[in-house]
This record gives structure tokens, C-alpha cells and sequence, in this order.
């Protein structure tokens, strides 16, 4: 049975806004024939903090998550302003029923409620341990040594999974959008999806990749691991046939390695240097649908700026060597993003790990939505750019630009 969506959201409303009763509350979707609301999805619930007991909540990207607490005057401010948006969907547990509201092509309410069959306590410790993606003692990690041989992550490879980690969620969430917005094809077991991880290493993230999106994902996908080193390739390889999964690896350079069959996703994460603008490169070429790229060290357009003088009046930029190569860095990876639009993508630079964790934490990420831009004010930007600072970009001579 349908009923009036205002009606439906209001009760909705007093659910949340009960600090006892509250499990956990859920915002996710978008209602039919509206603009999608700014936040993927939505989740609150209340806390116990030294301030007192708090609504708290994390709305979630593309890629990350940003949580913050209020007190009873703040939460219902902000609760009513997320009533307002127009999320598709509503569910709200507490700790006697469930409560799933979906709203109809009309903009109506179907409300579906379900009585616990006993009561349940709700948790409200501040940190929650995160939902892992692949946990400690996957297959993978056992093979790689981020875990011993009882599953365990061993305490010197913590960063590692971390990455790993966070690597995925951003993968999951970037695939997941450009199938749904068309912008990559949707796999077929005949027709598997192909990524290809260029400069792969060890194949930390290449089988972590096929593992998730295989295993978890339950998609169908063939994974290509290129690297300069035939060391790596025998490696991998051979982890690859302990492990039991079709993964295949190349010893071969970025720009020189031949594919069977062009990719649909292009990775390539901490490829030094401009072996990163050698992978962008490629991606153009094939013209990969998506392409993520983690970029390492910067020193192409770091030496440049040291040997060109510093245009005014950015001088105090460049005086000091730790300023100038964040400065690099920030260039860098700027011109990239300009260069990827001008060959048709669509390009965000986002943080995919903290910090903390690794300081080469930056990743770009690229979506093909268009043919090559020939003048405009990307090409502008670009032009004024580098003329101004006086730089050739390794990526910008690869494309020709």
C-alpha cells in the first residue's frame, strides 16, 4: 500500500530522532525523475561521547567517507535537511522493528515494517571497526605476505593493506558508476571486463583487483599485469597458479607492450616518475573507459623548475626545495588532469589513502566521456600554464600536446 511520501518521511523523522530506540538509520538512492542527491549514501546513528550521547553521521561519496556528531539542537536540523533531499530509499532499524520506506514513480511511499522477534541492544561505542572489503586472512594476502600462513596481518605490512584496502574502494566505487552511467560496458562471462595494471610490481593491487571484483563483485574479469622487470613477471605468475586465478603477467615496457585486446580499465599506481605519463599515454591510445592512476615521485617537472626561472610573483615559491617540490608535485599532477580532459575524459584528483599510511597518497581518476577537446578554455588553461612557468610535460609530449 502506498501513502503520501511527506507522511511516510515525517515518521521517518521521529525514528531517528529517538536517541534510545535508534539502531541505525540508512539514506541511500535517489527518487525517480530527480537530481541525485549529493551524498551516495547516508548513515546515522547515535554515539555515546563525552559530550553526551550524540546523533552521528557519515555520508558517504564516491570515495569517501566524512562523519561528524551533533548534539539534540544540530541533529534535527540536519535530519530534517536530509528528509528534504531526494534519497530513494530509507531504512531504519530500531531496536524492536525495521522500518524499509521506498518511494514510487509517483512520489509515494511503499513502507514495509518488520517486528523484531526479540529486542536488540544498539551500539553505541564511538569507533566502529570498518567493513573490510577483503579480510586479513584472504588468499591473496597469504600469498603476498601481508598476512602469515593462520591469516593473521602481520604488523610490518599494515600500510600495505590499508592501501589495499582503500585501493579498492575507490576501484569498486568508480567501476560501479561508469557501468551505470554507461560509460563502460556491463561484463558478460563471454565478454569479461579487462583491466590491465601497468607497471604492476609485485601485483599487490592487480590481485587484490581480480580478487575482489571476481570473488566479491561476482563480476567477469581478465587481469593483465605489465612491468619492466622479468623478475616481477615469473613472480607473479607463479603466485598467480598458487593462488588459482587467470591473471596474466608481461615483462615489458608501459609504452612498448603489445595487448591482445585493448583494456577497459587502466591501472597504474606508483609507477615512477613519468612512467605515469607513459601509462596515461597508453590509456589515451586504447582509449580505455577508465583509467585510475596513483602517481609516485615527481622529478621531471621538479628539475625543470629548478633550472627555469621562477616566474613573478611566485618566487617565495620556489625558494625553499621542500616548497618547490611540493610545488612540483601539485604542478604535475594538475597539468595531468588537464591533459586527460583535453583527450576527452572526465578527470577528478582525489585522496585514496591517508597520509599517515604513505605520503604518496594521490590518485586521478579518469572517465572517457568525449572525443578529443581541440581549443576551449581547458586547452587555455593549459597553454597559459605552461607557458607561464616555462615547462615541457612529459605527458603533454607524449600526447602531443
Amino acid at each position: 500500500m502506498t501513502e503520501p511520501l511527506l507522511r511516510a518521511l515525517n515518521r521517518m523523522r521521529t525514528l531517528i530522532l529517538d536517541p534510545e530506540t535508534l539502531v541505525k538509520a540508512v539514506a541511500s538512492g535517489r527518487q525517480k525523475g530527480e537530481q541525485a542527491p549529493p551524498w551516495r549514501r547516508v548513515e546515522l546513528r547515535y554515539v555515546d561521547l563525552k559530550a553526551g550521547r550524540q546523533l552521528q553521521v557519515t555520508k558517504y561519496d564516491a570515495t569517501q567517507a566524512f562523519t561528524s556528531n551533533h548534539d539534540a539542537d544540530s541533529a534535527r536540523e540536519l535530519v530534517d535537511e536530509l528528509i528534504d533531499l531526494p534519497f530513494g530509499h530509507w531504512n531504519v532499524a530500531t531496536t524492536t522493528e525495521d522500518h524499509a520506506l521506498r518511494v514510487t514513480k509517483k512520489l509515494e511511499a511503499v513502507v514495509n515494517t518488520s517486528p523484531r522477534t526479540a529486542p536488540v541492544e544498539a551500539v553505541r561505542g564511538h569507533d566502529q571497526p570498518k567493513a573490510r572489503l577483503l579480510p586479513e586472512d584472504d588468499p591473496v594476502f597469504v600469498a603476498l605476505g601481508i598476512s602469515d600462513q593462520q591469516g593473521r596481518l602481520k604488523p610490518s605490512r599494515q600500510a600495505k593493506y590499508r592501501q589495499v584496502e582503500e585501493f579498492l574502494r575507490l576501484l569498486d566505487a568508480s567501476v560501479t558508476e561508469a557501468i551505470d552511467k554507461g560509460h563502460l560496458r556491463r561484463p558478460a562471462a563471454d565478454e569479461p571486463l579487462r583491466i590491465v595494471d601497468l607497471g604492476c610490481g609485485n601485483g599487490y593491487l592487480t590481485f587484490a583487483a581480480q580478487r575482489y571484483l571476481t570473488s566479491v563483485r561476482q563480476l567477469p574479469v581478465v587481469v593483465t599485469g605489465v612491468d619492466v622487470k622479468e623478475q616481477s613477471r615469473d613472480h607473479n605468475a607463479s603466485v598467480a597458479r598458487d593462488l588459482g586465478v587467470e591473471a596474466e603477467f608481461v615483462a615489458g615496457t608501459i609504452s612498448g607492450v603489445d595487448l591482445p585486446q585493448l583494456p577497459d580499465v587502466v591501472l597504474a599506481l606508483h609507477a615512477c616518475d613519468t612512467a605515469t605519463d607513459d601509462a596515461l599515454a597508453r590509456a589515451v591510445e586504447w582509449e580505455a573507459p577508465l583509467v585510475l592512476a596513483a602517481p609516485c615521485c615527481h622529478h621531471d617537472i621538479a628539475a625543470q623548475l629548478r633550472k627555469a626561472p621562477t616566474p613573478a610573483p611566485y618566487a617565495m615559491l620556489t625558494r625553499h626545495g621542500i616548497l618547490r617540490e611540493r610545488l612540483a608535485d601539485t604542478l604535475t599532477d594538475a597539468l595531468r588532469a588537464s591533459l586527460m580532459r583535453l583527450s576527452g575524459y572526465r578527470v577528478d584528483v582525489v585522496q585514496f589513502v591517508e597520509s599517515q599510511h604513505t605520503p604518496r597518497n594521490t590518485m586521478l581518476r579518469a572517465v572517457r566521456t568525449s572525443g578529443p577537446v581541440t581549443g576551449g578554455s581547458v586547452r587555455k588553461e593549459y597553454d597559459d600554464l605552461v607557458d607561464t612557468w616555462g615547462l615541457k610535460p612529459r605527458l603533454g609530449e607524449l600526447l602531443g600536446a
